[in-house]
């Protein structure tokens, strides 16, 4: 067994939670993250992500624990889009917390969750959310992994939550679990969000990813993103440094197929 070495606070008030999901490939066993956030503001929390449904009773544990101590409380939870690890647990959170919005693009969440149609508001990019001296703002999801995918940006950490962009595993045996992008020095980037890629987000296997790595870049720097937290991999804190690696990764599947 793992030792999971979540949660923990990237940011001032940002709060990494979740735990480890262990995962076989050619040979190989990498652990991946289907992550959840937590923004504490003065006022108002937001959970970005609810989890895999695994991970429900450790990931609701972690957030009380926070909630509690700060003394704030859960009023919106924000889902990149609706497949399991980013939205199977609304009802068991709306269940708990029946005032919580939840925000995104929500057009197909009536349907899930029918009794929960009230607590649907929809977002479009650029919107804002105040949560107190921390805004929450929905960003352009340069990297979809279904048509309604919705990527979020908070203000002032300039922290981006790109749901399935930037995905990729790490390395258990290297003790990487509950580490940042940087301070997993063995982790080979190129080769996990290859691999990543590959399994989950197909259809970069058939595109030229260039288109999107450009704007991916210009999107950076257009928001001053100084941070990254992916639901499928470490958080980058160091943008300059890593996102070149998880770029050159994102390529490796097209480019193989086109040489």
């Amino acid at each position: 067994m793992h030792q999971n070495r979540l949660p923990r606070e990237i940011l001032k008030n940002i709060f990494w939670l979740g735990d480890c999901l262990v995962q076989h490939y050619q040979g190989k066993t990498y652990h991946s993250y289907n992550s959840s956030y937590l923004v504490v503001g003065n006022d108002k929390a937001l959970l970005v992500e609810t989890g895999h449904p695994k991970d429900f009773n450790i990931l609701h544990e972690q957030m009380i624990r926070i909630l509690d101590k700060k003394q704030v409380p859960l009023k919106y939870i924000f889902t990149t889009h609706q497949e399991t690890p980013h939205a199977g647990g609304i009802a068991r959170f709306l269940n708990l917390y029946p005032d919580v919005k939840v925000l995104g693009d929500v057009s197909d969440y009536h349907m899930a969750f029918p009794m929960f149609t009230d607590n649907f508001v929809s977002m479009e990019v650029g919107e804002k959310i105040d949560l107190g001296r921390i805004e929450f703002i929905a960003a352009e999801p340069v990297v979809r992994d279904i048509r309604t995918s919705l990527w979020g940006f908070i203000h002032p950490q300039r922290i981006l939550f790109p749901g399935d962009g930037f995905a990729y595993s790490h390395y258990h045996w290297d003790g990487h679990c509950g580490k940042l992008a940087e301070e997993a020095e063995s982790l080979n980037l190129f080769e996990v969000t290859s691999v990543f890629a590959e399994l989950a987000l197909f259809w970069t296997n058939f595109v030229d990813m260039n288109i999107y790595s450009e704007r991916l870049i210009k999107l950076i720097k257009e928001l001053n993103v100084q941070c990254i937290a992916p639901t499928h991999g470490l958080p980058i804190m160091n943008v300059e440094e890593t996102i070149p690696k998880v770029i050159e990764g994102l390529h490796g599947p097209y480019e193989k197929i086109a040489s």
